[in-house]
Formats: structure tokens, C-alpha cells, sequence
């Protein structure tokens, strides 16, 4: 039988490991020194990596794509969101037309259709001019000026382009492995429009607040410019209006101010925008503040150039998405108590009555009423409460008239007594009796000193309050009269000033110059017209009508009272004290 040997004792096997041994060698050496080469250096920083997607289908034009690794390490890779040519997306309702360009995401053009400018056209809100400058609406604002710039000048994917109706919702978003950014804008039928933007930078958001930065575009002359403020309400306190200065203390060009804040305004005479946070308690907001060149003739815009400021604002929420609602339009009463704040403050402040607004505001109610119920016309209604308010003032009048008559009586007497201490000096003691000597003189007689100052005082806040109503109701603004097309502006034909003058020589002619020399007398007949003249030259034309209207009442009054006992004996005591100058003269 065969013999079966042990493999390890078959000759010539030591030779056959060897050969084995050696070729595996060989190879671990070569795949080792193949893998090495496929591999990075330990030594290098990692890089990024751009991978190619597939193609994205386009929205509003061309939209470039691609899957962009966020610089930061810990941040998604976020996909690239550009568009490859700016577009334009128009939405509108009945009181609106907006046109918004996917460049920047902003606003290009805010047409009012409700309200004209002064060639008969359709208002234009955005100040182009100064946008051009500073900032179209709905731009973003940063403190960052390169970012700011980015922001607001790169080409947005829109979800679309075109023509629109309102409500809609647009939204507009970019991203370039920089940033993210994302604007979304709700429209209804009303002012109103909602505004949600957020700005993002690897895994952290950036402050960049929505903004209405330059004016507005009703703005022609310098007053109309002198006209814009800025006004905010803050929980729990009364509205701060803060006016151009031109110290920058009250408002200082991207001072940032943090609070509890209800809403923030920009605005001018009649039209304001209005931003209110939806979470107040983490709001802030900045204060914009520029200049531009305009010429100083509006008529003219060759003319002359000068200075004039431009005020905007922008709120939202720092290091966090932004969101508000954004009112744009007339500061109308029945529009803006229609609009309020989440914690359910209305913007009516917006409107400001001036200091006598307690007065103000119950009679603008009754004056737009009677232009509602009775007259249809705002240059009748104008008229028919300046003769009504007139009228229900004639007793404080005919009481101040009595008042100036009895000083006018003790006045020879009171004379007397002076020039009697007249030899004293200012500070000698026995000054302290002459005022002792008219005091019992005035209480002889029955005078109250201040008796003919007292019925004035109780006018002037009426009369106040109806110049500051009339100077900013908007209802005034190109609202017609005979031969004025605009109740807003001065009187083209200068017709109203020059009757100022007129009536107002009239007036003092016939009233009694009681208390008054003959030289004073002729002083204040002509100073006093001069001023009014002067001042219904560039006011609006329904505030001197007011003045008008309030001057021929007072005439007619003055005629009716120089009738009277009254009238009778205060123009023989003027008389009288005439004469006596006359003599004295000779």
C-alpha cells in the first residue's frame, strides 16, 4: 500500500514558502504606496465642496441653482437662489398699485389712487428721487453697509412675476453660501401690508430690519419737507413725536433704539408709513435721516438748489426674523383708527391736533360732519363754523369790550397816581405805595386788571385748535372752492391776502382804541394787517379763508355793537382823550 508522507517533509517545500512569502510582500508594498497617493494630506485644511444638482425649474426668470456648503461647519449646505434678470411683479387693489422689482426684493413704485398729486395724477409715494439715494421701501437696513448693499441689490427668485390682485402673498429669497434670506409680503384690501424677512448667516440670523428709508413722494416745497417727523408709541406711554433739528439730538441718522415699542411712523403733513411689530416686547427700530438737493422753486426745477432733509424709519426684531405689518397711506382719521398695533393700539396719533388736540379732535369731528351732512364742500364748511364759533365766542368778547372800557374810565386817575411816584426810582420803597394807591382805585371802580385778558385767553385754544385742524386734515388737500383748487395751498391769485389786508384796516378804524395813544393807535392799524398779510401769503388757503371769514364776522359784529349804549360811550371817551392829546400838543 502506498505510504503517505508528511507534507512539511516532501522535499524542495522550504523553497516553495520563500517564493510565496516574497510575492506577498510585494504586493502589500505596491497597494500600499497606490493608496496613499488616492488620499489627502493630513497636512492640509479641509476645503469646500460644490456638487452640481440637477437644474432647477426657473420662477420669474432664470434662476441660477446650485448645492452651496455653508462656511460655517455646522450649517447645512443651502442651495444657491439667484435670479439671472431682474423682473417686476405689480399687485394691486382698489386703493393701491405697488410695483416691486426681484432686484433687492423692494418696492419701486407706490401708487395712491385715491389721492392725486399737483398735476392731476395719481400720487406717487416713494420719493424716487431720495429712494434712488437712500433706499426704496421694503428694503432692508442694516449696520452693516456692505451687507445692507448685497441685501438690496441682488437678484431675488420671486414665486411671481407679472401682474396680481390683492390678497396675495409674494415671497421673495436669495442665497449665495454667504447668506440666506427670505421676504415674504401678505396684501389684503386694506393700507395694510404684512412684511416677514429674515436674514441668515451660517446657522445665525443677522439684524436686518424692513424699512420705509426715504420720504415721500407728495413732498414739493421746503415746508412740505419741514413737515416730517417721526413718531413712535412705546407700552404703556403716550405717543413721542421727535421733529427735525438740526443738532441731530432728537433724530440722528442710524440711531437704533430698543423697547416695548406698539408701532413707529415716518411721516409728513398728510401721509405717513407705518410699521408695527407682531412682537413688540422684542422690537427696535432705527432712525433714518438724509439730505438731498432741490431747487427752491418746485415750479422750476432749474431753479436754485438747496437742502432739504429726508426722514425714514425700519423696525423688526435684532438677530431674528422680522416680523410687522407695514401701513402706507393718508393719515385720514377713519383710516387710521381702523389700524392697530398686536397689543391693539391704534395710529391715530399719527395725526397730530397740536398741543390743544383735546379741542381739536371733537371739533374736526363736527366740522367733518357738517361737511358731510350740510355744506358737501370744504370752503363752505370752512366759512359756516368760523361764523359759528365767532358767534358763540361774542359774549367773551362783548365782556372784554366792557372790561376795557371800565380801565379806560379809571385811566386819567391811574395817570395821575403814576406820575405822582414818577420822581421815585424803580426800587425805592414808596413805589410799593403807588401800587397800593391803583389797587384801591381799581377796586373803587370795580376793575378786574386782567378782566379784558381773561376772555382772550379763554379764545386762543379754540382758535388754535381750529388753525392746527385745519392745517393737517387731509380732507383739505385738493379740495376746491370758487376759484381755489386746492384748500392746502396758498391762494395762487394772492386774492385772500390782499383782503386780509383790507378787512383788517377796516376792523380798526372802526373799533375804539380805548387805552391807546393816537400814535400807537396808527402804529397797529397799519402793523397789524402787514402781519396778517404776511401770513396768509404762503399758508394754506383754507387756513386764510378762516382768517377772512373770521374778520368780516368781526366787522359786522363791531358795526352792530358801535350801535349800542356800549359802543356809543367807548367812541366818546376816545374821542375825548383825542382832543386831549391835541391840546397837550399845543
Amino acid at each position: 500500500m502506498s505510504e503517505f508522507q508528511n507534507p512539511q517533509n516532501q522535499p524542495g517545500i522550504d523553497k516553495r514558502v520563500m517564493v510565496v512569502f516574497a510575492f506577498t510582500m510585494v504586493l502589500l508594498v505596491v497597494g500600499q504606496q497606490f493608496l496613499v497617493k488616492q488620499q489627502p494630506s493630513n497636512q492640509k485644511p479641509p476645503q469646500q465642496t460644490i456638487a452640481k444638482s440637477a437644474p432647477a425649474p426657473a420662477v420669474a426668470g432664470n434662476t441660477a441653482a446650485s448645492v452651496v456648503a455653508s462656511a460655517d461647519a455646522g450649517a447645512p449646505a443651502v442651495a444657491a437662489r439667484q435670479a439671472a434678470s431682474e423682473s417686476t411683479t405689480v399687485v394691486e387693489n382698489d386703493l393701491y398699485r405697488i410695483t416691486f422689482s426681484n432686484r433687492g426684493g423692494l418696492v419701486k413704485s407706490w401708487i395712491l389712487k385715491k389721492y392725486k398729486d399737483d398735476t392731476g395724477h395719481e400720487l406717487e409715494l416713494v420719493h424716487q428721487q431720495a429712494a434712488g439715494q437712500f433706499g426704496y421701501p421694503l428694503s432692508l437696513w442694516s449696520w452693516d453697509e456692505a451687507l445692507r448693499e448685497k441685501l438690496n441689490s441682488s437678484l431675488y427668485v420671486l414665486t411671481q412675476a407679472g401682474n396680481t390682485s390683492s390678497p396675495k402673498d409674494l415671497t421673495f429669497e436669495y442665497a449665495d453660501g454667504d447668506v440666506v434670506v427670505k421676504k415674504e409680503f401678505h396684501f389684503d384690501d386694506t393700507y395694510v401690508v404684512g412684511v416677514k424677512t429674515s436674514v441668515r448667516r451660517g446657522s445665525s440670523y443677522v439684524t436686518a430690519l424692513p424699512a420705509w428709508p426715504a420720504g415721500f413722494g407728495d413732498a414739493t416745497g421746503l415746508p412740505s419737507y419741514a413737515e416730517q417727523r417721526l413718531d413712535y408709541v412705546a407700552t404703556g406711554e403716550d405717543v413721542k413725536r421727535l421733529k427735525l433739528d438740526k443738532k441731530g439730538a432728537a433724530i440722528s441718522g442710524g440711531r437704533v433704539q430698543t423697547g416695548n415699542f406698539q408701532w413707529v411712523a415716518a411721516s409728513d403733513a398728510y401721509f405717513a408709513a407705518v410699521l408695527l411689530p407682531e412682537q413688540p416686547q422684542n422690537a427696535a427700530y432705527a432712525q433714518l435721516r438724509n439730505a438731498i438737493q432741490v431747487a427752491k422753486d418746485p415750479a422750476n426745477p432749474q431753479s436754485e438748489k438747496t437742502k432739504a432733509e429726508i426722514l425714514g424709519v425700519a423696525a423688526g426684531s435684532q438677530n431674528a426674523p422680522s416680523s410687522v405689518r407695514l401701513f402706507a397711506g393718508p393719515k385720514a382719521v377713519d383710516i387710521l383708527e381702523t389700524v392697530r398695533s398686536a397689543n391693539g393700539v391704534d395710529i391715530r396719533a399719527t395725526l397730530d391736533f397740536g398741543f390743544f388736540g383735546f379741542i381739536g379732535k371733537p371739533l374736526f369731528a363736527w366740522v367733518r360732519w357738517t361737511q358731510q351732512h350740510w355744506t358737501a364742500n370744504w370752503g363752505w364748511t370752512i366759512i359756516l363754523v368760523t361764523v359759528l364759533i365767532n358767534a358763540a365766542l361774542l359774549p367773551l368778547r362783548i365782556s372784554q369790550i366792557k372790561s376795557s372800557m371800565k380801565m379806560q374810565k379809571v385811566a386819567p386817575q391811574m395817570q395821575a397816581v403814576q406820575e405822582k411816584y414818577k420822581k421815585y426810582k424803580l426800587d425805592d420803597p414808596r413805589r410799593g405805595e403807588m401800587q397800593k394807591e391803583i389797587a384801591a382805585l381799581y377796586k373803587e371802580h370795580d376793575v378786574n386788571p386782567v378782566g379784558g385778558c381773561l376772555p382772550v385767553i379763554i379764545q386762543m385754544p379754540f382758535l388754535f385748535a381750529f388753525y392746527t385742524m385745519l392745517r393737517n386734515a387731509i380732507e383739505l388737500r385738493h379740495a376746491n372752492w370758487l376759484y381755489l383748487s386746492d384748500l392746502s395751498a396758498p391762494d395762487h391769485l394772492h386774492i385772500i391776502p390782499i383782503a386780509t389786508i383790507v378787512l383788517m384796516m377796516v376792523m380798526q378804524r372802526m373799533m375804539p382804541a380805548t387805552g391807546m395813544s393816537k400814535e400807537q393807535q396808527k402804529m397797529m392799524n397799519m402793523m397789524t394787517p402787514v402781519m396778517f398779510a404776511m401770513f396768509t401769503w404762503s399758508v394754506a388757503s383754507g387756513l386764510g379763508l378762516y382768517i377772512v371769514t373770521g374778520t368780516v364776522v368781526q366787522i359786522v359784529q363791531q358795526v352792530i355793537m358801535n350801535q349800542t349804549t356800549m359802543g356809543r360811550e367807548m367812541r366818546a371817551m376816545a374821542e375825548k382823550r383825542a382832543l386831549k392829546a391835541a391840546e397837550k400838543k399845543r
